[in-house]
Order: C-alpha cells, then structure tokens, then sequence
C-alpha cells in the first residue's frame, strides 16, 4: 500500500486525492465451498477492496448491499439468506483486516452447514477476487484553520473524501480521519467538533452523502 503522510501539528491541512486501481489476483470462485477457501489465503487487500472499493467505483447491482460478497450472493448464487447476513457485516466493527475476514469467512461457513447441497454460479459469473492499490495525489490546496473545512469540504471530490475520512482510519493507529487528527494535533478546543466527526457513519452513507453529512457537522459548529 502507498505511504500517505499524516497530517502535521503546527502545519495547514494538505488536502489530497485518490484513485483506487483494482489488480487481478488470478483467484476466482465459482460456487461458496471455492469462496470460503479463497477467502481464508487471499491477500488482505482484497479484502479491502471488496468492501472499501464499492464506494469509489460506480455500483449498478443493489444499493441496498454494500460489500461484493454479498452482492454475488444474491445475483450469481441466488442465496438471498446469505446475501442478507454478509451485507449487515459492517467493516469499521473490526480493528483490522483479519479480523475482517474471519467474520466473513464464518458466516458463509455456516450457511454451507445449513446447506444439503453446495451453490455453484453460471460459468459468467464467477467471483473474481480483486486487490486494491491507492493512488494518492495532492491537489496542492492547503487548509490554515479548522474553520476553513466548512467551506473546503462541499468542495472536495468523493476521493478527497476517501482518503481523508474512511482510509486514513486504517492507516492510524487510534482510527482517526485525517481531520480529526490534524486538528486535535494542532489546536485546542475543539472537543466537540472532534466528537461529532467520530459518530459520523463512514461506510453505509456512501461518499456523497458522507460529503453532506460533515458539511452539515462543519457549518453547525461554525454556525455557517
């Protein structure tokens, strides 16, 4: 994974963005005994990928699932039982990525016990297992006071809003977005604000709607 710099106490807010590029693993599964023994090896950042990835791509399937285990579930095993189980797992429950998978990994188990037969997809619709990279840019703006993220953040692409408020959580060790990081880092008195960030939902919402959400929590505090 790209190193991405942390915000810096005494420095202004660096406001980056990112693209997330998918790479082919060559693992594939074509019924859920092949799923669940793909998952237990693959790389972590397919993993990653599968969940996280959903929110920066375009998804035309279900708006309604929110990871692509689940989504194949439904449309390529017609198990909307399991589909129903893998789409309330809610990855930010889990401090890391194994944890992640153990989860995953423990519920299609159990539904292959409750099976009497194994469901296999069509031929066309395997699951193909797929890891991310993050491509991390800087748009070269610069945020001097917290104040200033009422009008920066309606303004910032849903990348922006990626790499800042979802992905930096797992690159901290206390799971802290880049924004409340630099401002508990550089200034005082901003508990609450610092407070409402923290009950804001990161993967369900969606990005967009993540955008709105901390708008709607920048400009209350600052009364825009």
């Amino acid at each position: 994974m790209q190193s991405i710099p942390r915000p810096t106490s005494g420095m202004p807010f660096a406001i980056q963005d990112c693209a997330l590029a998918a790479i082919a693993t060559g693992k594939r599964a074509q019924n859920l005994r092949e799923l669940r023994d793909n998952l237990r090896t693959i790389h972590p950042d397919s993993i990653y990928y599968h969940f996280w990835g959903g929110l920066l791509r375009p998804r035309f399937d279900d708006p309604e699932y929110h990871n692509d285990f689940a989504i194949w579930s439904l449309y390529a095993l017609q198990d909307a039982m399991l589909a129903e189980r893998l789409g309330i797992i809610d990855p930010t429950d889990y401090t890391d990525l194994e944890g992640l998978r153990e989860e995953v990994v423990e519920v299609v188990e159990e539904r292959l016990d409750q099976l009497e037969w194994v469901p296999w997809s069509k031929p066309d619709k395997q699951f193909y297992f797929v890891r991310s990279q993050i491509i991390v840019f800087d748009t070269h703006s610069r945020i001097e006071r917290p104040e200033e993220l009422a009008q920066a953040v309606p303004l910032m692409s849903i990348g922006s809003i990626f790499v800042h408020f979802v992905d930096a959580r797992r690159r901290s060790a206390g799971g802290l977005d880049d924004f409340r990081a630099w401002i508990e880092g550089c200034f005082d008195g901003y508990k609450d604000l610092c407070n409402s960030l923290a009950k804001l939902d990161h993967f369900f919402s969606g990005l967009s709607e993540l955008r709105k959400e901390l708008t709607k929590v920048f400009n209350s505090y600052f009364g825009k």
